[in-house]
Formats: C-alpha cells, sequence, structure tokens
C-alpha cells in the first residue's frame, strides 16, 4: 500500500505562508519561503526530483488549487513535475469544486474533487499505481492530518526565516512523535524527514 507523505516547506518560526497570502499572493509577504525551489542548489534540485518520481498521487487543499490553478499558477516550466515527463492525479479537498479547471484545460492534468480529506486520501491511494501519495498543501490540510494520525512520513523543507506570521502548520496542543530518518542541508534550506512513531 503506497505512503502517506506529508511535504511542505516552512519558516523557522512554524508558518507556511506569511501574512496576507490569498490566490494572487500564494505565499503572501513570504516569498522567500520558497527560494529552496526556485534558486535551488544541486541538493534542491535532487529533493525535488525525487519527490515528484516518487509521487504516485497527489492530494491538495481548495486554497492551493486557487492558487495553482490561477492565471498566474502552474504553467508548463513551472509547476509540480513541469520539468519531468507526466505529472501524477491530483485530488483536491473542498465541498465546492470549480466550474473550470485551467490546469485540465491547458496542460492536461488531471484533478479529482473530494469533499473530505479521508475520502481524498483513500482515492489518492487507489489511483497510486505506482509511488506514494503526497500532501502537498496548503498549510491547513497538511495540520490536519497530521492531527488525525493519516501521515506516515513528513517532509519539512525549513527555510532560514522568520515570518513573524501567516499560516501555522501546527494547531496547539498536537503531540505526536517522529523518528528523524534523513537531514539534507542545502545553500537554502534544510530538509528533514521524519516517520511517524506508533503508539
Amino acid at each position: 500500500m503506497p505512503k502517506v507523505i506529508a511535504d511542505i516547506t516552512m519558516s523557522l518560526d512554524g508558518f507556511v505562508t506569511g501574512e496576507g497570502a490569498d490566490e494572487q499572493h500564494g505565499l503572501g509577504d513570504a516569498p522567500e519561503l520558497h527560494t529552496w525551489v526556485m534558486q535551488r542548489d544541486a541538493v534542491d534540485t535532487e529533493i525535488l526530483e525525487q519527490a515528484t518520481a516518487q509521487s504516485g498521487a497527489v492530494v491538495m487543499g481548495r486554497r492551493l488549487f486557487d492558487v495553482v490553478n490561477g492565471p498566474d499558477g502552474w504553467n508548463e516550466q513551472m509547476g509540480y513535475g513541469a520539468d519531468q515527463t507526466g505529472t501524477p492525479p491530483f485530488f483536491v479537498v473542498t465541498h465546492s469544486p470549480p466550474h473550470d479547471v485551467r490546469l485540465e484545460r491547458e496542460l492536461g492534468m488531471r484533478v479529482t474533487f473530494v469533499g473530505d480529506l479521508v475520502g481524498a486520501i483513500d482515492q489518492a491511494r487507489a489511483a497510486a499505481t505506482q509511488g506514494d501519495v503526497v500532501i502537498m498543501g496548503g498549510g491547513d490540510v497538511v495540520g490536519q492530518a497530521l492531527e488525525q494520525g493519516l501521515v506516515d512520513e513528513l517532509r519539512l523543507h525549513l527555510a532560514p526565516m522568520l515570518t513573524g506570521g501567516g499560516t501555522p502548520l501546527f494547531k496547539p496542543g498536537m503531540r505526536q512523535l517522529y523518528r528523524q530518518r534523513d537531514v539534507r542541508p542545502s545553500r537554502n534550506a534544510v530538509h528533514l524527514t521524519y516517520e511517524r512513531v506508533s503508539r
């Protein structure tokens, strides 16, 4: 059965966006969080390529979907696996699917809308015939998946900045134990991999 991997970038103070994040300003006032993606060194490139190659299916929340599906979102040069052959199927958690999906129309991506997180993960597992299920964000969906114990592996890309606010990844009171599996520093981030310790 495919693993469920939560994979997200986070600031040193625990935020996955800055203040003012919306459809036009995906990371709010903290675009530097993704410096490791936009100005990558050899380690960053290897991390991205491995993650994309391992992705059998991807789960995301509606807010993140609206950003990547928007007019300034993913295109043939920039997006999940855009510089590689093929992209995995995507499952978007939402109660209100949009009427138009630019990513399907322009890029031929496969997008399915699912009313709840557990259902999205179940459908993604069934679709991931090769590779794992990756929950790529946003922070609220990853946080819910962690809180509900749905994540087998947590991958954090720790950006060297404090945002001082924005979208927090972890909710107060969440207590879980993880085993550290891998630490890879690059020029732009520290890439951390943890596996959940079952009680």
